[in-house]
C-alpha cells in the first residue's frame, strides 16, 4: 500500500491514551490496512510502535457456546473495536456442522470482548461500519427495534462511542442522547473511487445528474447533487400495501420525479444493495428515458441474491458500473468482476481514530466539502 503523506501531525505526548485496535473476525483485512497508516502517522508524532493491533481470539465450544479472550494487556487503552455485523463468510463449528456467524452471532461478539477487556481500558469506542439491526429503523405494529436497544446496552456496558457509515437512518441515535455517535459518509472517496475508475466523465450540469432511487435516499443524494452543482431526480417507490412478501410490502411501480436524463450521465447512490433487484428496475426505468451511462453506489455492496443479475445487466449495457466500500464482507467473485470498483475507506477510519485518540475536532472529517472542491479543481472539473 503507498502511503500519501499526511496533513495532520499526531503528537504523541497529545494522545489521551495509549492506542489498542482489536480487529474481530472478518474485520483483519481492513485493520491492517489501518494500523499501517496510523504507524505511519505516530511514527512522525515520535511513537515508535510498530503495530497498534490487540491479539484476540473468540472461540466456540462444540456445543455452540462462545467466550472471548484478549491476549495482552489493554489497561489504560483508548481501545477501538471494529466489528462487522454483516461479514457472513466467518465460520464456526456446532454439533458437526459448519455455519455462517449472523449478525447476531457478530455482535455478541462484541459484547464478549468488551466483557473480556473487564473495565480496565480508558475509554471503549465501537466501529461498527454495518449498524446492528439497523434496517429496522422504525416501529409497525408489534415489532422489535433491536438496534435501538443494542445501542442502549453498549452504552450500559461502558461504550463511550459509536463509529457507523452511512446508516440507514441516523435517527436511531436518539436512543443513545448522551454517548458519542457519528455517521459518517465517505463521499469524498466516492469522488474520488469515480473519478479514477472513470477517467473522462464529465460531471458538470449538461452532461451529469444525480438520481436517488428512493425517497428514503434522497438526503445522500442530495447532497451529491450538491456539492457537484447538478440537477437531482427521484424515484418514488409505488407498493402494494395490502399485500406482505418477505416482511415487506412489494414494489408495484417506480415514478420518476425530475428533469430530463435524456443523453446524460446517471450517479445513483444507496446505503445497501441487498438483492440488487431494485437498483436494476431504476437502471431500466433510466435507460427508457434514455439516459446515457449509469453508475451506482452503495455502501455496503451485499448482493445477497448472487452476481448473475447484475452480470446480465452490465453486458446488455443496463448499467455501466458499481461502487462499493470495503467496510464489509466482499466475495472474491465480486471482486474479480469488471463492472464492480471498489471505494477504499481504510484513510478514512484511521483519521477518525487518530483524531477521537488525540481529542482533536472530527468535524473536519464528517464533512469533506473543501476536499471535494479540492479534488474537483485538481482533477480539471472546477474552474
Amino acid at each position: 500500500m503507498v502511503m500519501e503523506k499526511n496533513d495532520m501531525l499526531f503528537n504523541q505526548q497529545d494522545k489521551v491514551a495509549n492506542l489498542g485496535i482489536i480487529a474481530m473476525n472478518g474485520t483483519q483485512e481492513l485493520a491492517e490496512k489501518i494500523n499501517r497508516y496510523l504507524v505511519e502517522w505516530y511514527k512522525q508524532g515520535g511513537s515508535e510502535q510498530d503495530s497498534y493491533l490487540v491479539e484476540t481470539d473468540c472461540p466456540r465450544f462444540s456445543s455452540g457456546d462462545g467466550k472471548a479472550l484478549i491476549k495482552s494487556t489493554v489497561r489504560g487503552d483508548d481501545l477501538f473495536i471494529l466489528c462487522d455485523v454483516g461479514n457472513y463468510n466467518v465460520k464456526y463449528d456446532m454439533f458437526g456442522s459448519h455455519n455462517s456467524m449472523s449478525p447476531d452471532d457478530h455482535y455478541q461478539d462484541l459484547k464478549r470482548l468488551i466483557q473480556a477487556a473487564g473495565g480496565k481500558a480508558h475509554r471503549i469506542n465501537v466501529i461498527m461500519p454495518i449498524l446492528y439491526g439497523g434496517r429496522q429503523h422504525r416501529r409497525s405494529y408489534r415489532e422489535s427495534l433491536d438496534c435501538a436497544v443494542a445501542l442502549q446496552e453498549l452504552e450500559s456496558m461502558g461504550v463511550a462511542n459509536i463509529i457507523t457509515f452511512d446508516a440507514h437512518d441516523p435517527r436511531v441515535q436518539n436512543a443513545i442522547p448522551l454517548m458519542g455517535f457519528d455517521n459518517v459518509i465517505p463521499t469524498y472517496q466516492v469522488l474520488k473511487a469515480l473519478f479514477r475508475a472513470i477517467p473522462d466523465i464529465n460531471v458538470d450540469k449538461e452532461h451529469f445528474m444525480i438520481v436517488s432511487p428512493d425517497e428514503g435516499a434522497i438526503n445522500r443524494n442530495m447532497y451529491y447533487a450538491s456539492v457537484l452543482g447538478v440537477d437531482l431526480g427521484m424515484f418514488y417507490k409505488r407498493r402494494d400495501y395490502s399485500v406482505i412478501v418477505n416482511g415487506r410490502n412489494p414494489i408495484v411501480a417506480h415514478e420518476f420525479l425530475g428533469n430530463s436524463v435524456g443523453g446524460k450521465d446517471v450517479f445513483i447512490a444507496d446505503d445497501i444493495i441487498s438483492s440488487g433487484e431494485s437498483m436494476l428496475e431504476v437502471a431500466a426505468e433510466l435507460k427508457k428515458r434514455d439516459a446515457r451511462k449509469i453508475y451506482a453506489y452503495a455502501t455496503y455492496p451485499l448482493f445477497t441474491n448472487g452476481l448473475s443479475l447484475f452480470d446480465e445487466a452490465y453486458n446488455k449495457g443496463m448499467i455501466d458500473g458499481v461502487f462499493g466500500t470495503n467496510l464489509t464482507y466482499r466475495t472474491p467473485e465480486l471482486l474479480s468482476r469488471e463492472w464492480f470498483h471498489e471505494v477504499d475507506c481504510a484513510k478514512y477510519i484511521a483519521y477518525f481514530i487518530a483524531s477521537l485518540n488525540h481529542d482533536l475536532s472530527i468535524s473536519a472529517i464528517i464533512d469533506p466539502h473543501e476536499k471535494i472542491i479540492s479534488l474537483l479543481k485538481n482533477t480539471g472539473r472546477l474552474k
